[in-house]
């Protein structure tokens, strides 16, 4: 069983904190759990946290030991990490373990070290302060989450579950996680390029939001769907349409587009026995050597590599 030690570092953001549990918990394989989480801080006991909410912590930084993963959640604190923490986080790079953070868990990162010539991302609040303490660091403000190496950063609250979905992606194939997705009631699997704070000065107004037609999409992905399409069915022009999307959603009509039509095609991999021009044809990627192309670019895997790798027998 994957372990991932989750450290606790005061003040505490009771929300972050719950994420990798809620998540890597509701992971299933071969009817197991796929995961085991232990959160540790360096001092056991109550760790205090923000809004004046804190959680009681039973075990020690001992817990990272053969820790798989190791997760440092946002905080408060974005300086004066604890020695101890720092310590372990070295400990653990050195040692070849996946390392992750959640928010302002990126500062925690940076100061030991663990950043320094990476990509990385945080809350969009912070990222400027990111940027001038930290000046090795490569941050990417404008993004969900960032993977480099073995190194994981995200930015501020629900980015933290869009990481983990991406962990869990990785590990365990699209399906699984898209089931995970499913079960916290959260939204498809987002690209990590995506934009994390999207500016919406006004509120929707009815019947101007653009949910329906990207649903009405997902259900027509094997279709060669246009901009002239979508803007049709929502009764707009293109140009409108494309404004709207970017706001919405961070990114434009067919970017959306190409990102859903590769999920599509890695859960028909993953779930079915299609052949490869089959898997392009249904989720809208038109030919065997089309799928090839994207999922190399995007995953560094071809198709068969990819099926061989998270399909499991039954």
């Amino acid at each position: 069983m994957h372990r991932i030690a989750v450290i606790a570092t005061p003040p505490v953001t009771v929300f972050d904190l719950s994420i990798p549990e809620m998540l890597f918990g509701a992971v299933e394989v071969d009817a197991a759990p796929g995961y085991e989480v232990v959160v540790c801080t360096a001092d056991p006991g109550v760790v205090a946290g923000t809004y004046s909410l804190g959680v009681t912590v039973h075990h020690g930084l001992d817990a990272v030991d053969g820790a798989d993963t190791v997760m440092v959640t946002g905080s408060g604190a974005r300086d004066g990490a604890d020695p101890r923490v720092l310590a372990v986080l070295r400990h653990a790079a050195k040692a070849g373990r996946r390392i992750a953070s959640i928010c302002t868990g990126a500062f925690t990162l940076a100061q030991a070290g663990l950043l320094d010539g990476r990509g990385a991302t945080t809350y969009w609040v912070y990222s400027g302060e990111l940027i001038r303490r930290f000046p090795a660091v490569d941050v990417q403000p404008d993004v969900l989450y960032v993977e480099d190496g073995r190194i994981l950063t995200s930015a501020g609250l629900t980015a933290g579950i869009d990481l983990c979905l991406h962990m869990i992606r990785a590990d365990h194939g699209a399906a699984v996680a898209n089931t995970v997705a499913r079960l916290v009631v959260f939204a498809p699997v987002r690209p990590g390029g995506q934009a994390q704070f999207i500016d919406s000065p006004l509120p929707a107004e009815r019947g101007t939001s653009l949910a329906g037609t990207r649903e009405w999409a997902l259900g027509r992905l094997h279709e060669p769907l246009t901009l002239s399409d979508l803007a049709s069915h929502a009764r707009t022009s293109v140009r409108t349409l494309t404004r709207r999307f970017h706001a919405e959603t961070g990114l434009s009509p067919l970017q959306w587009l190409l990102h859903q039509r590769v999920q599509r095609a890695r859960e028909l991999l993953e779930t079915t026995r299609l052949p490869m021009d089959q898997v392009a044809g249904h989720s809208g990627l038109g030919s065997a050597d089309s799928l090839r192309q994207h999922l190399v670019r995007r995953l560094g895997l071809t198709p068969s590599a990819y099926r061989a790798t998270f399909t499991r027998s039954s």
